[in-house]
């Protein structure tokens, strides 16, 4: 896992770089499957793919013109056109000196030519054709196995990109192991909570967090089970942890602060899991927990919106990725030019909602001036987190800083 920079700081709480590896260390890979490759792209391969058959697996045109010998190729030369060849179509006879195929793309190149010269650069009168032109640059032919030879392999693992789809058609393998799609089930808890469409009460508040990591973790290839919302005693967290039963990730929101609102952890506990640890020295996002219950790794995510999105960016979907056989799950740190000076930062490393402007060399970021982990809103309009390390020193227009980018 890559080192977040400026982790080498540390305080009495765990630092996001140890709190990520110690999320890691509850993960397995899932068990490899087959698939079609109609249902491949999007997934990640698990067992290398092997070409079957040269591509292309014959010479052919890679333009519409005639096929002749090059040696023959002159200004003013003639040649009698003896028949076609289109994709799919190849001449079976071979070419004698003076003769000519019309060719199409992507047809074989007949026996007796080396050349394929384009129709513009000849005149044409029945069945004969006049070289007009000096031979332009190229054969105008993808040489045999010239993209890729049998037996070329596709590495694993690696997340199948339509252009990866394509590749493996082409080499005529029409199955391959992907990891199984891990399946994340997402716990909302709270009194104050209801779903999107209900009625609120006049102390209560909509669910939004579990819809957020639920558009995450599918972006990421997991499927999600949107458990009901569990309400603040032990029994009814016990009941909606024990729903959870068969997924390969648990994700619980809220719940999770210091004192007699604790009660994921105790209800968790209660259902026999073992904690890895409590607290992280991060804003927005202190009060993570991680663990494994009966076997199956759990997140406990803070309830306010904007740490439990930021969470999910910084350790679910890390976790999502190792589920499924990625070996570089870190998130990506870049660097770009800040254009509104910032305080010095404090104990904890902070993750500012920012806008990114790529430019011609590096991109510009603006952190928002309003930061209360509460404003949606503001993440909203955010593309970027801006990244500063523990006790940061105040930072002045045109610094170079980090981002992760959103």
């Amino acid at each position: 896992m890559a080192a977040i920079p400026g982790s080498t700081v540390r305080c009495a709480m765990l630092s996001v770089e140890d709190a990520l590896v110690r999320v890691l260390a509850l993960i397995t890979p899932l068990p490899p499957e087959a698939v079609a490759l109609i249902n491949a792209a999007g997934r990640v391969l698990a067992a290398e793919v092997i070409a079957s058959r040269d591509q292309p697996p014959f010479a052919a045109s890679a333009m519409d013109g005639y096929a002749l010998d090059a040696a023959e190729a002159r200004p003013g030369a003639r040649f009698r056109v003896i028949g076609e060849a289109g994709a799919g179509h190849a001449f079976a006879g071979r070419l004698r000196p003076g003769e000519a195929l019309r060719i199409f793309t992507g047809a074989p190149v007949p026996a007796g030519a080396n050349r394929v010269v384009i129709q513009e650069n000849v005149s044409r009168d029945g069945d004969t054709i006049v070289f007009d032109a000096p031979l332009d640059a190229g054969s105008n032919i993808r040489p045999i196995g010239s993209d890729f030879r049998a037996g070329a392999r596709l590495r694993a693992p690696r997340r199948l990109s339509a252009a990866d789809v394509a590749l493996i058609a082409a080499m005529n393998v029409p199955v391959v192991q992907v990891f199984r799609r891990p399946v994340v089930a997402i716990i909302a808890t709270g009194d104050e909570l209801v779903m999107p469409g209900e009625p609120p009460g006049p102390d209560q508040i909509i669910a939004s967090n579990s819809f957020a990591l639920a558009a995450m973790a599918r972006a990421e290839g997991a499927e999600v089970r949107m458990l009901p919302i569990a309400r603040d005693t032990e029994a009814s967290l016990q009941m909606v942890l024990r729903l959870a039963e068969g997924a390969d990730l648990i994700v619980t929101i809220g719940g999770a602060s210091v004192g007699d609102h604790d009660l994921v952890a105790r209800a968790a506990e209660s259902l026999g899991m073992e904690r890895a640890f409590y607290k992280i020295a991060m804003r927005p996002g202190k009060p993570l927990m991680a663990g494994k219950l009966r076997g199956v790794p759990m997140l406990g995510l803070p309830g306010n919106p904007v740490s439990s999105i930021v969470c999910g960016y910084l350790f679910m979907l890390p976790a999502l990725r190792a589920l499924q056989g990625l070996p570089d799950v870190s998130p990506r740190y870049r660097r770009a030019i800040l254009t509104n000076p910032l305080a010095a930062n404090g104990p904890r490393a902070h993750y500012m909602r920012a806008v990114l402007q790529e430019t011609d060399v590096l991109p510009n970021i603006t952190a928002f001036e309003r930061q209360d982990s509460a404003l949606l809103s503001v993440l909203s309009d955010a593309n970027a987190l801006l990244f500063r390390p523990i006790l940061d020193g105040p930072r002045a227009t045109g610094d170079q800083v980090l981002f992760l980018q959103l």
